[in-house]
């Protein structure tokens, strides 16, 4: 991961070149290309072929790490400011993007979003551009096109933004209207703010976590999470091949530390993958069965268990039907919307409809009454998500208390956890939002947003 960096401000940003890209040919000009080429790709297969982001990079092969980087942040900042760079475009084609060539607007995308969003350099960001449609058949046609519309865009770039609602058109309507309904005007615009701007890396040791600050030039958050902002190649730090730490959002670090003293306990991790909570359990001393039913996601999961120096019982199979334990605690961190995660996989902001809350929702019960059947009398289950819709987190409790006789809620206290006391609800629960945090300036601030309750079963 690079260095996070800012939206190109009006009056701050570079001279803005209106030179003509170079010939095509020179060395310097295919310097970069292949990145662009990826980003390209990616972003073509998350937003026509409904792929997921992280999953987007398989022709990746052969490419230098850097480049690899490089791909990413492009389509990241594609999709974070997509409402905004379409918006750009449309205004630029007098007649829309061409439909008999949909790369074409791929092309414009990327292209914008260098010129707008990030530290590449106009004649850069142009020239690979005409380069990407011209190696193309279906978008050769339109080089000239693409060469037009992105170098009037260097040019008229302050006016083509200013006019722009950019928080109203880089979240999608409804999922804007369901945060100002659960968490009122201010707070859901300061959500639609932060997801502007790439994350910080958050780690997870298992040492001192103010050592591996000073060694990785981060800090420690409040709840002892490591937080970095140049990280660069995340396998080349130190520590990594060492097994010292992992990476996890400081929110998603939380679920896990709410089961508390689990030394020697068996403790299952219901949805596992791709491993962080498992491996939390485990450095606690747990006795851990990590279920998840994506045999892929486990493989992952047991390469970071050897890599961390750990061990689980790992079961691939249905957490919503398999049968184990029973055990002394669970953590049910369920699939859902991962709405409160559209900093780090701002794919979904585009892959998600309404109607998806609804049926994951139908999923996280069904998860939730199973896994409580799987816990002893006076054990302890943790739920989590992490989206921001209520349904899936603060309703799944209400349902739960009101249907099970069986069960009550252990309320969160904030000697739990050090750091834990801003995010405790007045029910006792846990929730926090990706504008907590404010720590300066945005890439430094914020946090994965996340609902955490802890459920204790009758004994």
């Amino acid at each position: 991961m690079k260095a996070p960096s800012r939206p190109k401000a009006p009056g701050r940003s570079a001279p803005r070149s209106t030179a003509r890209p170079a010939p095509r040919g020179r060395p310097e000009d295919t310097a970069g290309l292949p990145a662009r080429l990826l980003a390209a790709d990616a972003l073509d297969r998350v937003l026509r072929g409904n792929t997921a982001l992280e999953d987007a990079f398989a022709n990746d092969a052969g490419l230098e790490p850097r480049d690899r980087a490089l791909a990413f942040r492009i389509v990241a900042t594609c999709l974070r400011r997509l409402g905004t760079l379409k918006a750009v475009i449309g205004g630029l084609l007098e007649k829309g993007a061409p439909k008999s060539a949909p790369k074409v607007e791929t092309i414009l995308l990327v292209g914008a979003a260098q010129i707008l969003f990030m530290d590449v350099p106009d004649h850069a960001a142009v020239g690979l551009s005409v380069d990407l449609a011209r190696g193309d058949r279906t978008t050769a046609g339109f080089a000239g096109l693409i060469n037009a519309v992105l170098r009037r865009l260097t040019r008229e770039h302050v006016e083509r933004l200013a006019a722009i609602d950019t928080l109203a058109v880089d979240t999608p309507e409804w999922m804007r209207a369901r945060w100002v309904r659960a968490y009122g005007a201010e707070r859901a615009r300061a959500i639609c703010e932060i997801h502007a701007f790439e994350p910080a890396l958050d780690l997870t040791v298992t040492g001192d976590p103010a050592h591996w600050a000073t060694e990785l030039n981060g800090e420690v958050l409040p709840t002892g999470s490591v937080r970095v902002l140049q990280a660069g190649l995340v396998r080349a730090l130190p520590g990594y091949e060492d097994g010292a730490w992992w990476v996890q959002d400081a929110a998603a670090a939380l679920p896990a530390r709410l089961l508390g003293d689990i030394g020697g306990k068996s403790v299952a991790d219901m949805c596992a993958a791709p491993g962080g909570k498992t491996a939390q359990l485990a450095a606690a001393g747990a006795k851990v069965t990590a279920v998840d039913r994506n045999g892929q996601r486990l493989v992952r999961l047991k390469e970071n268990l050897a890599r961390l120096k750990l061990s689980a019982d790992v079961r691939e199979g249905d957490a919503a039907s398999i049968q184990a334990g029973p055990f002394d605690a669970i953590l049910l961190d369920a699939p859902c919307s991962a709405t409160g995660t559209l900093r780090r996989h701002p794919d979904i902001a585009w892959s998600k409809r309404p109607a998806d809350i609804g049926t994951l929702a139908t999923v996280q019960g069904r998860l939730l009454d199973h896994a409580l059947d799987l816990l002893k009398p006076g054990g302890v289950l943790v739920y989590a998500t992490c989206s921001l819709e209520p349904e899936e987190g603060e309703d799944q409790i209400t349902r739960i208390l009101a249907t099970r006789k069986d069960v009550k809620r252990d309320e969160i206290r904030p000697d739990d956890v050090p750091g834990i006391a801003p995010f405790i609800t007045p029910q006792g629960d846990v929730r926090t939002l990706p504008c907590d945090w404010v720590r300066g300036e945005p890439e430094r601030s914020g946090l994965d947003g996340f609902f955490a309750a802890r459920l204790r079963k009758s004994g």
